[in-house]
Formats: structure tokens, C-alpha cells, sequence
């Protein structure tokens, strides 16, 4: 018998079926009319179950004896007293209940509140959790806590594709179902190494390159999708905006724009076009002065061409988001879409690839500093998370919960958010495995993982999956850890099941959710719903109007300023190496639930340095690198000399928290959003 369900990683989302026994998972596929998946996983999905049942997972809860210790002259008696009679074991943890750790922890909250008041809480969420849990986790810190500094792992990620999307289009999320990949005439894909982020989207895009559509690729070095490409523009770093703002600059110049489409649907388009056309960096004739990347002058009037003239879609990642300029970049490529109408229809339109399996959820439920559920504004606006972390370091924010988000691996700035982390008075961590942020916790709450639990999850084109356990273990979910502590405080919120938290979820964001009932959910486990859900799904977004005050597009231009690399190979200047980040098809972030899947793990047992084989004279005699930049340096790291990347560049992945690649990254981020710059900072090889 197989069991229907939704992967535990990327924000693909793809609906599986499980075959289980002895209450373990034994083997992982998925059906052939699966919306998502049409039949096929990607290797994390086939083979990255086994986590589930590693030896591994955390218990129900444990605390620190040091932490008990701190407080024992004020601990109230009942609870000294009950804590007082559980063994420390060899890691310095007593295991109580978790009716006992709520109550120390509601203990712990109160004399911080006394002291300090109640902007002294913080919350931050992963995306790994289901909306259920995200939608309590901000209710909780706002309504229980009454903070507003809630945030989540989509500002290390999407955070600016939201911004971007939103100001031009008034929505922040994907306009297309996937399979309208099959029905484009031509796709760019830029800023996503797709085949390992997202390999179900990926192999959907060589399916219709096979029937015939058109591929262009943006990228900083050569990814495995180049194979099936027309167009392989390999990008000097930090150059999305100017690219992008180039495409626009060849579609006015040369007359390729959709008049009707942006007289009827859009306003601006005056001022962009004056402002645009008079940009010297938009130009694609600016290319001709860059040293190895003259081709491109030409290679991007030849995207742009096809792009207008053509059914297209732009399909973009991290690279895209993680820079300085990543919000503006977001909206340039919704100028494109417009600009050509190439927006509202089917196979036309825009597709962010979501990290994780729930950052889309995880948004939409407000867990966000500006945002409550439906994107609705907050009364007050809290912080971000790397404003958190300052005023942690600076003694404002005495409390922490952190719900699935290594914050001590995957952020940047790692030395900066380590000593910010000892500084705290009280950490609280929900946790399938021990990780770096553990480790630094007071609390720590294991609790049920994606593959234990019932509950929704929304994946990157806003298809909402009713998730449903494949085994049982007597783990509490996140969201009911979060109640445990309420209730101690004094606060019921209720829920009995996930079900009423959805049922609340429907009245409290009602744009989307109104009529995503579990039962229609049910009814529809392996296809899912596209968001917004009435009567029926909405699988393409604005096809009659755009999602803003006036229904109208708005226009708005962003020139890009010389900075990095493009200023250096002006001047012909070389001193250091540029180094780019990301993922490779085996691991899921921090690694956290692949590295206990033996069959992953082998496939990726360390991060790796690819490194040029023109730069060979750097690293000649030595069997690892060290990377260094102004912020810190990584451990000793394996490297590999290859053609995929070009002299002066450098790509690492960032799975294992034990290589120390997120110690490389500083402050710099996105103006608009604050997600950290990960995609380009300047190292040399030690």
C-alpha cells in the first residue's frame, strides 16, 4: 500500500508515495500523474528518507544544566525542585518533561518581561516546518510575547523577489503552474544552477528544449543546464541588474515592446523608457569595453529578441536574489514581463525557484518583521533578522526562539552571529538533529519531522499540498511546542489539531485561503491547489489585472552603478579571486536531514573548491585551500580544477557547517531587504 504525501525538501514540492512497514519508510517514489512530480525524484526525494529513523533524532526535549545552574537563586521552588531530580547526562543536558521545560521556560519569559519588556523577544522560522506551525509561531510572538521582531529564513533567500515582484506587480510569488514550462516557446533562466537546486523544474526544461523551446542562461559559470542551451551568457559578478536593464534597453530601442499590452495594463512606461534609454550602462554596447566578456554585447540582443517575440518565461534563484542589489534585479525581470506581455498567459511568465519546501508558506503566514498573514501590513513593523542579531549583540533582545533555522551555519557573518548567540539570556530551539545552533540553545525540542506529521505546504509556483504522516513517533509538532509555552504563560491558543489552526488560518487570511479547506485538500493530496483558492484554484495570476491598488503594472527603473569586478576589468586590475556560493543536488541546505542519509552523504561528504584550471599556478604542491576575506576564513577545503568557472573565480558549496564557508561573508546585503550579498565576495587562497 502506498502512502501520499509531499517531499520534505525544495521548494519543487513534489507529491510522493511511500511504501511502509514496521512503521518505517522503505521506499520513496512518486506516481506518474503526480502534478509536480510527474513521476520522477530528484535523489533527495528517492533516496533522502531514511533520516526520518536515523539514530540520531533528538528526543522530546532537553536543557542545559548550566542554564539551571545560572538561574538556581531564582528559580521558583516548584519548578527547582522538579528539575532538581532528573540525572545530567554526559553532554550536560537533564531530560524533563515538556510540560516542565514549558513552564521553566514561561518562568524565564516573565522576569525577562518584568526587566526588559517585550520588544526583549525575537523569533526567527525555518521553512522546513508546515504553515500550520508558521502561522502559530508569528501569532505567538505577536499576540503572546507581543513582539513584532518575527522573521524567517527567506532573508538569507526570497526575501527580495518578494519586494521586487510586489512593487511591480503587487504580487510576490510565481505567476505560472510548472507545467506551463512545457507550453513556453522560450525560457531564461538566470541566477539558478536548476539542475542541482531544483532538478524536477530542471527536467522539465530540457523536456521542452527537447519539443522545441528556446533556453538562455545568465550565470557567472558554466552549469550542466548549458548543455541544453541556446544562449550560455556567462556574466561578470554582480552584473543581473545591468544584463536585465540591457534586455529592456534592446526591446525599446528596437521597438520589440508590446504597445498595446503596456498602454492597456501598465503606467511609467514614459519615464522608464527616458531614463532607461539614457543609461550608458544599459547599453549592451557598454560590453565592448569589458575585457572577455565582449561577446556579450551581442549574445543579449539575441536573448532579448527571442524573449519579446516569443512565449517566454524567466525562471531565476539565489543568484539572482543574494546581492546588493537583488530586490531591484527581481523587479527588473517583472519590467521584461511586462514590457513584452509576457505575463497573464499561459507559458509566459514568472517562476522564483523557493529554496526550501515551505518558504512561500512560511511567508504567507506572516511570518515576516513586515507582514502578518495575507501580506496584510502589521501595526508595528519589527525587526530583520540581521537586525536581530545586532541588538542581540547590543543587549536589546534578551530572548531568542528559533524554529528550524540554523542561524549558526546558513547566515552570514558567522563570527559576528556566534558571540551575538552567547550573549543571550535565553535560547529556545525546535530541532529534528543536533546542529550548530543547538549547540549554543538552552532548550532544545525535538520534534516531528515533514515525513511524522499532518499539514500544508506551499512550494514555489503557490501549489498547497495536505501533507500526511508516513510514520508515527510521539513527538510534538512545532506548533504544538510553541501552544505548550503559551499555556504556561497563562495564554490557551487552543488548537487541538492542525486542522483548526488551517480553519483559523482561512478566516485570518482569506485573499488566498478562503476556500483551501482541508477537505478539498484531501480530495486533491497528490495535485494540490494553486493559491488563491475560492471556489476553485487560480493556477495563472494576472490575467485581466495586476494584483495592485489600480490593477496597473507599475514601471519603475533601476540603473545599475559600476562597482566590482566590472570596474577591475576596466582597469585591468586583478588582486583576489571572486567567490560564488551554492548547492549541489545531494544535500538541502545545512544538510541537516541529508547527512544522516548514507546513500546522500557519500555522494557529497565535503564542501569542494572548483577552481579554474588557468588559476593552477595558485594552488600548485597543495592538497587544500584555505579561503580568506576581509570577514574571517574558511577551514582547509578539497578543491578541483575544471573549466566550469573562469580565471579569477571560485565556487564552493556551503552544506557543512565543519568547512566554515558562511564565515567569509560580512554585512553586505540587499539595500531594500537586508538578504546578505552570498553570490560575491572577494577571498584569496591562503
Amino acid at each position: 500500500m502506498l502512502t501520499d504525501s509531499v517531499c520534505a525538501y525544495c521548494g519543487v514540492g513534489c507529491d510522493i508515495a511511500a511504501e511502509v512497514e514496521n512503521n518505517t519508510i522503505l521506499k520513496v517514489s512518486a506516481r506518474p500523474d503526480g502534478e509536480v512530480s510527474e513521476g520522477k525524484l530528484c535523489v533527495k526525494g528517492k533516496y533522502g528518507f531514511d533520516f526520518a529513523s536515523s539514530a540520531n533524532r533528538l528526543g522530546k526535549v532537553k536543557i542545559k544544566k548550566s542554564f539551571l545552574d545560572k538561574h538556581s537563586l531564582f528559580l521558583p521552588s516548584k519548578i527547582r525542585t522538579m528539575l532538581a531530580s532528573y540525572r545530567v547526562d554526559n553532554q550536560g543536558y537533564i531530560h524533563p518533561s515538556l510540560e516542565e521545560a514549558y513552564l521553566l521556560i514561561a518562568w524565564k519569559i516573565q522576569q525577562v518581561r518584568m526587566q526588559y519588556g517585550n520588544f526583549a523577544f525575537a523569533s526567527i522560522g525555518g521553512a522546513r516546518g508546515n504553515c500550520e506551525s508558521s502561522y502559530v509561531f508569528q501569532k505567538f510572538t505577536r499576540e503572546v510575547l507581543r513582539s513584532p521582531h518575527i522573521d524567517n529564513c527567506a532573508r538569507v533567500c526570497h526575501a527580495p523577489t518578494l519586494k521586487g515582484m510586489r512593487s511591480i506587480i503587487g504580487e510576490g510569488a510565481a505567476t505560472n503552474p510548472f507545467r506551463d514550462i512545457h507550453k513556453a516557446e522560450f525560457m531564461i533562466v538566470i541566477g539558478s544552477n536548476t539542475t542541482e537546486g531544483h532538478p524536477i523544474v530542471a527536467n522539465k526544461i530540457i523536456s521542452a528544449v527537447k519539443k522545441g523551446a528556446g533556453l538562455a542562461l545568465f550565470d557567472v559559470r558554466t552549469i550542466p543546464l548549458a548543455k541544453s542551451a541556446k544562449y550560455n551568457a556567462i556574466i561578470p559578478f554582480e552584473t543581473n541588474l545591468m544584463v536585465l536593464n540591457m534586455m529592456a534597453h534592446t526591446i525599446i530601442s528596437e521597438e520589440l515592446y508590446d504597445s498595446t499590452f503596456v498602454q492597456k495594463r501598465a503606467r511609467g512606461f514614459d519615464a522608464y523608457k527616458r531614463e532607461i534609454m539614457n543609461d550608458p550602462y544599459a547599453d549592451p554596447e557598454f560590453f565592448q569595453k569589458v575585457k572577455g566578456y565582449t561577446y556579450l554585447t551581442e549574445m543579449i540582443k539575441q536573448i532579448s529578441r527571442e524573449y519579446a517575440a516569443k512565449r517566454s518565461l524567466i525562471l531565476w534563484g539565489l543568484g539572482i536574489t543574494e546581492h546588493l542589489d537583488g530586490s531591484y534585479a527581481a523587479a527588473a525581470i517583472c519590467n521584461l514581463a511586462v514590457l513584452t506581455g509576457n505575463i497573464g498567459k499561459e507559458g509566459a511568465g514568472l517562476m522564483p525557484l523557493r529554496g526550501q519546501n515551505n518558504v512561500q508558506g512560511t511567508c504567507d503566514m506572516g511570518c515576516l518583521p513586515y507582514y502578518n498573514p495575507d501580506y496584510e501590513k502589521p501595526l508595528v513593523e519589527g525587526k530583520k533578522t540581521p537586525d536581530i542579531i545586532n541588538a542581540i549583540g547590543e543587549g536589546e533582545i534578551k530572548v531568542l526562539f528559533n524554529m528550524g533555522e540554523d542561524i549558526a551555519h546558513i547566515h552570514p557573518n558567522q563570527t559576528k552571529i556566534h558571540r551575538a548567540l552567547e550573549k543571550l539570556e535565553m535560547l529556545v530551539v525546535n530541532e529534528l538533529f543536533d546542529n550548530e545552533i543547538t549547540g549554543f540553545a538552552d532548550v532544545v525540542f525535538g520534534v516531528k519531522s515533514g515525513y511524522e506529521k499532518t499539514g500544508i505546504y506551499i512550494n514555489a509556483e503557490r501549489r498547497m499540498h495536505l501533507s500526511q504522516p508516513l510514520i508515527e513517533n510521539d513527538l510534538p509538532d512545532d506548533w504544538e511546542v510553541i501552544q505548550g509555552i503559551a499555556k504556561a504563560l497563562g495564554e490557551d491558543m487552543g488548537y487541538r489539531s492542525s486542522r483548526d489552526i488551517w480553519d483559523e488560518v482561512q478566516v485570518a487570511a482569506p485573499k488566498r485561503f478562503s476556500g483551501a479547506s482541508y477537505d478539498k485538500l484531501t480530495q486533491k493530496r497528490v495535485s494540490g491547489l494553486q493559491w488563491p483558492v475560492f471556489e476553485e484554484e487560480t493556477p495563472i495570476l494576472h490575467i485581466d489585472s495586476f494584483r495592485t491598488k489600480d490593477g496597473l503594472a507599475a514601471l519603475r527603473y533601476k540603473p545599475w552603478f559600476l562597482r566590482g569586478m566590472v570596474r577591475e576589468l576596466l582597469h585591468e586590475k586583478r588582486k583576489h579571486f571572486y567567490l560564488t556560493t551554492g548547492r549541489v543536488i545531494a544535500h538541502y541546505n545545512n544538510a541537516a536531514q541529508t547527512k544522516e542519509s548514507p546513500k546522500l552523504l557519500k555522494r557529497h561528504s565535503e564542501d569542494v573548491v572548483l577552481i579554474s584550471k588557468e588559476d593552477a599556478s595558485y594552488v600548485e604542491g597543495k592538497e587544500r585551500v584555505v579561503l580568506k576575506s576581509r570577514y574571517g576564513k574558511s577551514e582547509p577545503l578539497k578543491y578541483k580544477l575544471t573549466d566550469q568557472v573562469r580565471q579569477g573565480t571560485l565556487f564552493v558549496s556551503f552544506h557543512h557547517a565543519k568547512s566554515k564557508i558562511n564565515f567569509l561573508f560580512g554585512d553586505e546585503a540587499d539595500e531594500l531587504t537586508k538578504t546578505a550579498r552570498f553570490k560575491s565576495v572577494k577571498v584569496c587562497i591562503e
